[in-house]
C-alpha cells in the first residue's frame, strides 16, 4: 500500500468514527476494524467499489515465508517457515509452525519439555515457561525469546551439525597453467611452463581428490608429479575427517610426515570460530620483475609472477597437510632469494573437556622416488584440562624409528599462552649405529588488545646431537644426503604492532636455523611499516637474509648467500580523475644488487572490479638502466586470465597464465573461476549474466548457472544475486540463499526466476469502470495461488509475461466477481516496463 492509500484509509477511518460518535456509539466498541470502501470514492471516483476484504484484518495471509530466525537477539537461521492463522485473545495473528527438531537445532533443550511436541506437528512454545515469539512481517524476521536456562551454551560462531549440508554429487576439475618466455639475457633465451590439475569427485559424503603438477624448465625437461590422491569424508559424530590415500600427518605434536595409507584426525573447522587455527601468509620483496615459486614437502604448490617491491601471497591451495613453505624469488637477472615460512607453529591448546586426536598408518611417501616406502604408524592426542591447562603427546613407530612426545600448554590469560614439549627418539639411520636423543620446544602467542601488540608466533626448538626426526631417518634409506642438514636450533618470531589510527602499523618477523653437521645457518629477518592518510597509503619493508641452501630449486643464475633488501611504496588514489585508479611509486634497493625506482599506475575496472591492471616504468643503478613492466588480470564467468610484460637492459620477459574450474552436475556442466576446497553451485535457470555479490567477476552463464568458488565449511554462507544486473525480462522471488556446507562439499543454491516481460496494465471492466482497488490478478493457466494486487485506477504491475497469455482478475468476498483478461504483448516491445490498457471480459 502506498502513502496516498494509507492517507485515504486514515481519513476514511476518522470520518467513520466521527459518524459513530455523533450517533452515540463509541468507536472502540466495534468487534473489528471495518473500513467502508465508499469513503475512498468520496474525492476519487476511480476508488469507488474498492475491494478491501484482504486488508480488513490486521494480519498477513497465512502461508510460507522466508525469514531470518533470531533467538535471544542472535540470528541462528534463514529459512522458509509456515505461518498459520490463530486466535489469540480474540485477536487473529500469524503463528510460526516450528518442529521440535528445528527448535533443538536452534539450541533449545527440547528434552526438558516433553509437552512441546504432543499431538501436533507444530511445537507448542507455551510448554516453555516465559517463551514468546514475534513475527516482523515488514522486515521478514521471526524473533523468538527463550529463557537462558532452556538453551544450550554455544561458543561464538557455532553452527549446529543438523544444518551442515553434504552437498550434491558432482565431478570437478581445477586447472592452472602459467609460463614465461625470456629473451636477451646472459644465459640466452629461456622458456618455462608450469601447470597443475586438481580433479575431484563428490559422492554423498565422500570426496575423491587428486593433485597433479607438470613443470617444464628452461632446458626443455618435462616433469610430472602426483602430489596426492586420496578419498576423504566427514565423520560428524567424531568431529573428524577420515582420509584414505596420500596425505600428511598433523604438525601440532610431531613434524608433519607425508604418507600413503589411512588417517582419522580431528577437524578444527568443525569447531566454532573462536577455536579455529592458523594459516600462513607469504610475504617478500622482489627487486625486479620476479618469479615466485613456493614448495611444500618438496612439491611445487604455487608459482606466479610479481612486479618489483613488496608482495603478499594469500591465495595458495594447501596440499592437504602441514610442512614449512620454501619460497624462491627468482629475479630477472637470474639471482635467487630463498626463505622459509613456518606453516603451523601456534601453541598447543584445547578448550576444557575437548580431545583433539589423530591416528595415522601407512607407508612413508617421499618426494624422492628412490627412498624406501617404509611402513610407519603415528598417534597423537591433545586434551583440554581445567584452569587453562592442556596435556598432549604422541607416539611414532617404524622398523627404523621410535619416538615418544609429551607436552603441556597453558592459557595464562592477560599475558598470553604457551606450550612446551619434549620428544625422545630412538633411531637407526642407514649404515649407522642406533642413536637416541631429545628435541625440546617452546611456543608462545598473545594478542595484547590494549596495546595493539600481537605475537602471532614465537617459538624456539633445540635438538641434541643424537636426535633425528622420523622423516630424516626414513629419507636416509635411499637418499645419501638426507642427514646433511640436521637442525640443531630453530627460532621463529612474528610480531605485529598497531600504533594508533594516525600512526599506522608495524610488523616484525624472524627465523633462524643452524645445523649439527654443517657450520652454517639459515637466517631471515624482516620489518615492515604501513600507514595511510586520506586515501594515500605508504609502506616500508626491510629484509635481511642468509640462506643455507637452494635445495631442489635448480638455480641457473646467481644465488647470494647474504643479502639485504629495502623497499618503499606509496599509492595515491586518482578517483577525481579516473575512478578505481591509483598512482604509485616503488623503490627497491638490494645490497648485493641494484637500486630501482619505479613510477606507474594501477587500477580496477569493469563490474565487480573483474579487471585489474598495472603499468610501471623505472630506472635501476649499477648499470641496469631502464626497467619497466605492465600486467593485467581478468576474472570472468568462465575462468581467469593474466598476462604481463617486463624488461630491463639485458632481457625481456613475457609471462602468461590461465586458470579456471569445470563442474559437472546433474543439470549439466558449468565453467567457472578456479575452484576452492568448498564451493557453491548457483542455479537460477533463465537468469543469464547476473552477478553474484562478493564474488569478483562471477556471473551466471547463458543457462543461469555459475559457481561461488570459495565457501567457508561448517559456517553460514550467504549467496546474493545482484538485482541491478538482472535482464529486463527476469524477476527473482528471492535474491539471497544461505548454505552451510561441509568440508569439500558442492552445495546448491536455487533461485526461482520468473522469465518474461514486465508490464504496467490498466484494467477496466466491460462497463468501462476500473477494476476495484485490491483485486487480485493471476495467470489463468498455471493454477498458482500467488497473484498481483490491483492499485489505484485499476493499474497492476505484472512480471513474467509471455508474448501471449490470459490473466484472471478476482475481487470481493466468497465467490466474489471475476473476469478474464487476454494479454498480447506488442511484437516491437522495447526493454523496460510495457504499458497497456486492456478490458477485462466476463466469464
Amino acid at each position: 500500500m502506498n502513502k496516498l492509500f494509507l492517507h485515504r484509509l486514515f481519513s476514511a477511518r476518522l470520518a467513520y468514527c466521527v459518524a459513530l460518535v455523533l450517533s452515540g456509539v463509541s468507536c472502540e466498541t466495534q468487534a473489528r476494524d471495518y473500513f467502508n470502501p465508499e469513503f475512498l470514492g468520496v474525492d476519487n471516483p476511480t476508488m469507488k467499489g474498492a475491494d478491501l476484504s484482504g486488508f480488513e484484518d490486521d494480519i498477513q495471509a497465512p502461508g510460507n515465508y522466508r525469514v531470518d530466525v533470531i533467538v535471544n537477539d542472535q540470528m541462528v537461521d534463514t529459512r522458509e517457515i509456515e505461518f498459520k492463522a490463530i486466535n489469540n485473545n480474540e485477536q487473529q495473528e500469524l503463528a510460526p509452525c516450528l518442529s521440535v527438531a528445528l527448535l533443538n537445532s536452534f539450541g533449545v533443550k527440547t528434552e526438558l519439555f516433553p509437552e512441546l511436541g504432543k499431538g501436533n506437528e507444530c511445537a507448542n512454545l507455551a510448554a516453555i515457561p516465559s517463551a514468546s515469539y514475534e513475527f516482523l512481517f515488514n522486515t521478514q524476521k521471526l524473533l523468538i525469546s527463550i529463557p537462558q536456562a532452556a538453551l544450550s551454551p554455544k561458543a561464538r560462531g557455532y553452527m549446529p551439525p543438523e544444518r551442515w549440508d553434504e552437498g550434491i554429487n558432482a565431478a570437478l576439475l581445477n586447472y592452472s597453467f602459467s609460463g614465461d618466455q625470456t629473451s636477451g639475457s646472459d644465459s640466452g633465451d629461456t622458456d618455462s611452463q608450469y601447470a597443475n590439475l586438481r580433479p575431484g569427485l563428490n559422492l554423498g559424503a565422500w570426496r575423491l581428490r587428486n593433485y597433479t603438477t607438470w613443470n617444464r624448465d628452461s632446458n626443455g625437461q618435462d616433469r610430472w608429479d602426483t602430489v596426492y590422491t586420496y578419498a576423504q569424508r566427514n565423520i560428524i559424530s567424531l568431529k573428524s575427517q577420515m582420509t584414505l590415500g596420500d596425505s600428511s600427518s598433523p604438525a601440532d605434536v610431531f613434524d608433519s610426515v607425508p604418507f600413503r595409507g589411512g588417517q582419522l584426525a580431528s577437524d578444527d573447522e568443525m569447531l566454532p570460530d573462536s577455536l579455529k587455527g592458523y594459516a600462513p601468509v607469504v610475504r617478500g620483496i622482489a627487486r625486479t620483475n620476479a618469479q615466485v615459486t613456493i614448495r611444500q614437502n618438496g612439491y611445487i604448490i604455487y608459482q606466479s609472477y610479481v612486479a618489483p617491491g613488496a608482495f603478499e601471497i594469500t591465495d595458495m591451495f594447501p596440499t592437504g597437510g602441514s610442512g614449512d613453505l620454501d619460497v624462491t624469488i627468482k629475479e630477472a637477472d637470474g639471482s635467487e632469494q630463498h626463505s622459509v615460512v613456518p606453516f603451523a607453529s601456534l601453541p598447543v591448546l584445547q578448550r576444557e573437556g575437548r580431545l583433539k586426536y589423530s591416528l595415522t598408518g601407512g607407508q612413508y611417501r617421499s618426494y624422492d622416488g628412490s627412498v624406501d616406502k617404509t611402513p610407519f604408524a603415528q598417534g597423537t592426542g591433545i586434551y583440554g584440562l581445567p584452569h587453562g591447562f592442556t596435556l598432549y603427546g604422541g607416539v611414532q613407530e617404524s622398523s627404523h624409528y621410535q619416538s615418544l612426545a609429551a607436552g603441556v600448554g597453558k592459557n595464562m590469560g592477560d599475558i598470553g599462552a604457551f606450550s612446551t614439549d619434549v620428544t625422545q627418539a630412538w633411531s637407526t639411520p642407514q649404515d649407522m649405529a642406533k642413536r637416541n636423543g631429545q628435541s625440546w620446544r617452546i611456543r608462545y602467542s598473545k594478542n595484547f588488545v590494549d596495546s595493539g601488540t600481537n605475537f602471532a608466533i614465537a617459538g624456539y626448538r633445540y635438538s641434541t646431537a643424537g636426535y633425528y626426526s622420523l622423516q630424516e631417518v626414513l629419507d636416509s634409506y635411499g637418499d645419501s644426503s638426507a642427514l646433511q642438514e640436521r637442525r640443531r636450533n630453530r627460532m621463529e618470531l612474528t610480531v605485529s604492532q598497531t600504533l594508533g589510527a594516525a600512526f599506522g602499523a608495524l610488523s616484525l618477523s624472524a627465523i633462524k636455523e643452524d645445523y649439527w653437521s654443517q657450520n652454517k645457518s639459515m637466517e631471515s629477518y624482516s620489518a615492515g611499516y604501513n600507514n595511510s592518510w586520506k586515501g594515500v597509503s605508504w609502506g616500508m619493508n626491510y629484509t635481511w637474509s642468509k640462506n643455507s641452501t637452494a635445495s631442489g630449486t635448480g638455480s641457473s643464475g646467481k644465488m647470494y648467500d647474504k643479502d639485504q633488501v629495502f623497499a618503499l611504496n606509496v599509492s595515491v588514489p586518482l578517483d577525481k580523475f579516473m575512478a578505481g585508479t591509483w598512482a604509485n611509486y616503488n623503490m627497491s634497493s638490494s645490497k648485493q644488487g641494484s637500486t630501482s625506482h619505479m613510477v606507474g599506475m594501477n587500477g580496477v575496472a569493469l563490474q565487480n572490479n573483474a579487471l585489474s591492471w598495472g603499468v610501471q616504468e623505472g630506472y635501476a643503478t649499477k648499470g641496469q638502466g631502464n626497467t619497466g613492466n605492465l600486467n593485467a588480470d581478468y576474472k570472468g564467468t568462465y575462468g581467469e586470465v593474466n598476462a604481463g610484460y617486463g624488461y630491463n637492459k639485458d632481457s625481456q620477459r613475457v609471462n602468461y597464465g590461465v586458470s579456471g574450474g569445470i563442474l559437472a552436475h546433474e543439470d549439466g556442466v558449468t565453467f567457472s573461476q578456479p575452484l576452492g576446497e568448498t564451493i557453491g553451485l548457483v542455479k537460477a535457470p533463465g537468469a543469464k549474466g547476473v552477478s553474484v555479490q562478493s564474488q569478483q567477476g562471477v556471473k551466471t552463464d547463458w543457462r543461469g548457472y555459475t559457481v561461488a568458488t570459495s565457501l567457508t565449511p561448517y559456517r553460514e554462507n550467504s549467496l546474493t544475486l545482484d538485482t541491478q544486473t538482472l535482464p529486463d525480462d527476469v524477476e527473482l522471488d528471492l535474491t539471497t540463499q544461505t548454505v552451510v556446507p561441509t568440508r569439500g562439499a558442492v552445495v546448491r543454491a536455487e533461485y526461482k526466476a520468473n522469465i518474461g516481460a514486465r508490464a504496467l496494465i490498466t484494467i477496466r471492466q466491460a462497463n468501462g469502470e476500473a477494476v476495484p482497488f485490491g483485486a487480485t490478478v493471476k495467470f489463468a493457466d498455471n493454477g498458482s495461488a500467488e497473484g498481483f494486487i490491483v492499485g489505484d485506477g485499476g493499474q497492476a504491475y505484472i512480471t513474467g509475461l509471455p508474448p501471449q497469455t490470459t490473466l484472471k482478475v478476482e475481487w470481493g468476498e466468497g465467490v466474489g466477481e471475476q473476469c478474464v483478461l487476454p494479454v498480447s504483448l506488442p511484437a516491437d516491445q522495447s526493454t523496460g516496463v510495457i504499458q497497456l490498457n486492456v478490458t477485462c471480459k466476463n466469464n
